[in-house]
């Protein structure tokens, strides 16, 4: 295995002191805040050690196969809500009801696995149930923002030939906005009814819950025309983990417990670019 360390908030020092955990024989400087440690004595105890010093210093710990670069994939899949973007956007539009404490309480429980996604998902969207459709626009103009290195890490992909997929237990109202704005090539989610210019409180057609979100990224990979093991997948929320174990990849980014410490790779403090140093070459 090698090990990525990398921090936004990292100096040189922190880095090769977290490294000398275990002492590699070879260290390459990625970054003014990234390295790669190569050729060491890789175990269970060693890599435990490794991400407590790592997480006490505000460092990502990442181990992965060498070799491994984004040559490797073909298709970056990411959850939209607190993955690609830094809000939960039906929070925000329950602020404009003045209910968003209690549908973040739905939120925040549903991603750490707690309730079922649709169940919740229902539950959330019938208590907007009469709001202006207006309040859509407003969320996405004043509060909607791409998550810290989100949009380099998109136009690296896309550079390298791999294609984007947005797959969302959102809405399609702010997944259609995104893929204008970043020019991604799929996106799938959840469509709010409108009638008479308000919302109703219910989805229209079906819920994309955690077996959706799998089948999306199967399907999307099949017309490809290559194996999931060839998707990298970004999430956060207990709805991400089916579509996260199939890939070839997983990504937990600011994840709830019970997702990063299933993830091959969790980005607690870098931002979405952090991909881009674990991949390097």
């Amino acid at each position: 295995m090698n090990l990525v360390l990398q921090g936004p908030r990292a100096d040189r020092a922190a880095l090769e002191r977290i490294a000398a955990l275990a002492a590699p024989a070879r260290t390459v400087v990625l970054g003014e805040q990234a390295i790669r440690c190569e050729q060491f004595g890789y175990s269970l105890e060693l890599k435990q050690a490794i991400e407590l010093a790592a997480h006490a210093a505000q460092v990502d710990a990442t181990f992965i196969a060498p070799g491994r670069t984004l040559a490797d994939f073909s298709l970056v899949a990411m959850d939209m809500d607190s993955t690609l973007i830094t809000i939960e956007c039906i929070d925000e539009i329950a602020d404009m009801q003045g209910l968003k404490p209690q549908v973040a309480a739905i939120t925040e429980a549903a991603m750490r696995g707690e309730l079922d996604f649709a169940d919740s998902l229902t539950r959330r969207v019938a208590l907007l149930g009469g709001l202006d459709a207006s309040a859509l626009e407003r969320v996405y103009a004043e509060r909607l923002q791409i998550s810290m290195g989100g949009e380099r890490m998109l136009s690296a992909v896309k550079a390298a030939g791999l294609k984007t997929l947005l797959v969302s237990g959102g809405f399609t109202f702010f997944t259609e906005r995104l893929q204008q704005r970043l020019g991604l090539d799929f996106i799938h989610a959840n469509a709010l009814e409108i009638v008479d210019g308000k919302l109703t409180g219910r989805v229209v057609g079906g819920i994309v819950d955690a077996a959706e979100k799998q089948r999306t990224v199967e399907r999307i990979c099949a017309q490809l025309g290559v194996s999931p093991d060839r998707a990298i997948v970004m999430g956060d929320g207990a709805n991400d983990l089916q579509m996260m174990k199939v890939a070839g990849l997983s990504v937990a980014f600011r994840a709830k417990p019970v997702v990063y410490q299933q993830a091959d790779v969790a980005l607690n403090f870098s931002g979405l670019d952090g991909l881009l140093t674990i991949l390097a070459q």
